[in-house]
This record gives C-alpha cells, structure tokens and sequence, in this order.
C-alpha cells in the first residue's frame, strides 16, 4: 500500500497575488465556471531559470522527469525564524545514501504561518554553502515550506541563492502537510503548469511513500 500526502497550499482568496471571480452559472448560463488570475510565484509554486535570468529557460521548457523523483525530507523544525539552513542539517545518515538525482525537502513546519507576516518577513534560509552543495551534488528538486528559498527582503541574497540553485535545481516553494509524513524518503511529484515562456508556476505537489 501506498501513503500519498498533498504537499499544496489551498488557493482561496486570502493569498496575496490570487483571486477567483464567478464567470458562469449553472443558472444562468448552465454551468459553473470561474475565471482564475494568480501571481506565478504565490502559493505553493515552481521556479524556472527565467525567474533569475540563469538562462532563458521557461517552466514549460523544463522536462517532465526533473518533476518525480526520490525525495529525502530533512526535519529541521527547531532551527527557528531567519535561520540558515546548512549543510550539517542534513543527518549523516542521509548523506551517506543519497545519490545525485535525488531531491532535498526541508521540513521547518513554516506553513503554520501561512498569510502572516511572519511567513515571509521571518522565514529560514538556504544558506550559500548549500545551494553550491545542492548543484554539484545534483540534487534534482529542492523543497521549502517558506515562499522562498532566501530572503525576500534582501535583494542580493535572494538573487545569489536563486542564481546559483537555478543552475541545475528545480526549486519548489511554498510545501504544506509535510507532518503527514511517516517516513524520511518519498517519491516527490510536483507539477507545474504548462505556461508557455513562463517564469514559474503554481504546482500540485505530493509525496507518495511505499510499505
């Protein structure tokens, strides 16, 4: 049997930079329809080189084999507001299994702070050292609770960490539900839409573990 877990935030109304407005009813015109307008970088979402101008690389251009793979979550719940995420954080045991092409998904239980100012004004980090560890290791995704994998106050380091994970890692951002969670290896699926020439995406991300 298989654990499957939604790692996605809900989209509603709340979220800055989304909004979903009636178009059809099913009184009125026979059915039930919504137009949609969403920021591409707001809710639980992918990156695509374009975002930083690593290269002209857009989500739809990103194969499809970069978005499933095998996925260590790392538990570094008490590392606390604007902490560094570092290398040591990843437990030695993981380091010695992991191989290039598997991902990384942190877990800082951040989502609890969902559309507070504390979610983006306060959130850990990717440090440096990471990111550089992340693309020669080839890490194939990079998961993070928080909006972003820096901080978005800080221009210069969110464009230095941006730029250098964007060389070869998928970023995710914006995971939710990692508690649900039993076990620290899963099979990561997250899928962006298919935007042409777009600079990122909102994404459906789960986590599917195997008994």
């Amino acid at each position: 049997m298989n654990n499957i877990v939604d790692l996605t935030l809900t989209y509603t109304d709340s979220f800055t930079g989304f909004s979903k407005e009636i178009s059809k009813t099913i009184d009125n015109d026979g059915w039930n329809a919504s137009t949609l307008s969403f920021y591409s970088h707001c809710g639980t979402h992918m990156d695509a080189p374009l975002h930083f101008n690593v290269s002209n690389q857009t989500i739809d251009q990103i194969p499809v084999d970069h978005f499933v793979g095998k996925a260590w979550v790392i538990d570094i719940r008490t590392l606390g507001a604007k902490g560094l995420i570092q290398i040591n954080h990843i437990p030695k045991d993981v380091l010695g299994e992991f191989q290039k092409g598997d991902s990384l998904v942190f877990w800082t239980g951040w989502s609890q702070y969902v559309n507070t100012a504390k979610y983006r004004n306060e959130l850990p980090r990717i440090s440096e050292e990471l990111a550089h560890w992340c693309v020669l290791n080839e890490v194939k995704m990079l998961g993070v609770e928080p909006p972003s994998v820096a901080d978005v106050n800080n221009i210069d380091e969110v464009t230095k960490i941006h730029q250098i994970l964007l060389e070869g890692v998928v970023i995710i951002e914006g995971l939710t539900n990692l508690e649900n969670l039993n076990s620290n290896c899963v099979e990561l699926i997250a899928l962006p839409l298919k935007i042409g020439g777009g600079d990122g995406s909102p994404a459906r991300v789960i986590a599917i573990e195997k008994y």
